[in-house]
């Protein structure tokens, strides 16, 4: 078994120990740190994603993978911004303004993340004028906003409004989600996709990147 495939396969199992190892085992083997990136890192996390999307993992599971990649990315980091490697895009995320919830919003930015995405994660409770400001102040390809609640979902249009107002939502995808958020919803408010769960963000962010 190639050394990268033992990589994807401890990062599947929530190993970070074994993953940390392997990665340092990889580099002092000559790989390219892009090597072990792609196709060890998320490569690993892709099938994670495949797996969550299709109900054969569950959040627990997908927190493990997330942790052991982690533990890969931090060594691999210095060595990736040494030979000038960049994330394939940036993403700014956060859950809407009056909103607590972010476990759903985590799980997206590790999956996107795991795709090979820069994530600029607000946090939870974040304000239109907070991510407008994070528009501005590092330029994403795309604006993620989470809303858990039926009540908080408002808050997702002022965002896309408050961009608009800023001059910005031209130079921005939109990608919205959470429980009570629908497909009609997301073409109401104007935003550019919804997705139904982490798995699938990764992916539409991708296609989105690369469009």
């Amino acid at each position: 078994m190639s050394i990268l495939l033992e990589i994807s396969e401890a990062l599947q199992k929530g190993n970070a120990k074994a993953v940390s190892e392997k990665t340092k085992e990889a580099l002092n083997q000559g790989l390219e740190p892009y090597a072990v990136l792609t196709e060890g890192l998320i490569a690993g996390m892709g099938i994670i994603g495949v797996k969550f999307k299709n109900d054969e993992i569950y959040v627990p599971e997908v927190m493990m993978a997330a942790k052991a990649m982690y533990s890969g990315l931090d060594i691999l980091k210095p060595r990736l911004a040494e030979e000038g490697v960049k994330p394939i895009g940036k993403v700014v995320l956060g859950t809407v303004k009056g909103d607590l919830h972010d476990i759903g919003k985590n799980l997206v930015g590790m999956m996107m993340i795991g795709a090979g995405l820069e994530v600029i994660d607000l946090g939870k409770n974040v304000s239109a004028e907070k991510f407008v400001n994070a528009v501005v102040e590092h330029k994403p390809a795309i604006v993620a906003l989470s809303a858990l609640l039926t009540t908080t979902m408002p808050e997702q249009k002022n965002v896309i409004e408050a961009l608009k107002e800023a001059g910005l939502r031209e130079s921005v995808k939109v990608m919205i989600g959470g429980a009570p958020v629908t497909e009609t919803y997301a073409n109401e408010i104007g935003a550019d996709a919804y997705t139904p769960d982490a798995a699938s963000a990764a992916q539409k962010a991708k296609e989105f990147i690369a469009s």
